[in-house]
């Protein structure tokens, strides 16, 4: 009975959200990468969003105005991580805080001899378990480059579920932890050679600073250039296609095709 009032109360919010097509187009445009997703995808994804909306309470830090475009925006990508497994993976906590650009964090940490250290740490975004999620909005063309801060704490959301931010979330049935860990874990020691060698690579430095972090970075890449991650790290991208239980790079190479048919132009051919 409980969890049949539950799911009524629910259904009675949801039919508070009613989210114009309009303003579907507009801030689906500025999210390009969703053009990956197969058609009923995106549809899918349109609906855990506006469940994501009715479940989650979002706040305005330091005056930051919440608009409808910056709170579905955040929506949808909070949702691409948990699309074939729904938001029961976000339970457990309602927040979301919004900051207008890089905010400060203290910080308090204690060496090896046990002197406190405290310190402010200024970041683009936050995830503590089992509370909010904390993340930075930039205006149009002010953000950093190469970044998407929203689906990168909602990765570490995803990981903190089986435990620690370690890297190894937890994972659906059928992957292997041992496979897992040795894929991520070959990347993660080269990625960390190539950034401390000053070497270009596809994915943010930051995430040499810990497995979790390339977890999260990796992660981005995934979902924002699945074509160019899988070239680079196509055992990783491996991984992270069953783990999401996507396959954007052939969404990426489809919408290539279509755009080449549109302008007239000859269609990718076989190894191209």
């Amino acid at each position: 009975m409980l969890n049949f009032l539950r799911k009524w109360r629910k259904a009675r919010r949801l039919a508070t959200i009613r989210v114009p097509d309009a303003l579907w187009t507009g801030v689906e445009q500025k999210l390009p990468f969703l053009d990956y997703l197969e058609p009923a995808d995106r549809e899918r994804l349109r609906e855990f969003a506006r469940e994501f909306l009715v479940e989650k309470e979002f706040h305005g830090a330091h005056g930051m105005p919440l608009t409808d475009q910056v709170m579905l925006a955040i929506a949808l990508q909070a949702c691409l991580p948990i699309l074939r497994v729904g938001l029961d993976a976000y339970r457990g906590w309602v927040g979301v805080v919004v900051y207008p650009g890089d905010f400060v964090v203290p910080r308090h940490e204690t060496d090896d001899t046990g002197v406190v250290h405290e310190y402010d740490d200024e970041v683009l975004g936050e995830a503590w378990e089992g509370g909010p999620v904390l993340v930075s909005w930039h205006r149009e063309g002010e953000g950093p480059e190469g970044v998407n801060v929203v689906i990168h704490e909602f990765a570490h959301k995803l990981d903190m579920q089986n435990g620690d931010v370690d890297g190894l979330p937890l994972l659906p049935q059928g992957m292997s932890r041992a496979a897992w860990a040795k894929v991520f874990t070959d990347a993660y020691q080269r990625f960390c050679e190539q950034v401390d060698a000053g070497e270009e690579t596809l994915l943010d430095p930051y995430g040499a600073d810990s497995p979790g972090e390339f977890f999260a970075v990796a992660s981005e890449a995934f979902f924002e250039t699945p074509c160019l991650f899988e070239q680079e790290l196509p055992r990783v991208y491996e991984q992270l296609s069953r783990f999401y239980g996507l396959d954007l790079a052939a969404g990426e190479r489809r919408v290539r095709d279509k755009r080449r048919c549109h302008d007239g132009l000859p269609l990718r051919t076989f190894g191209s």
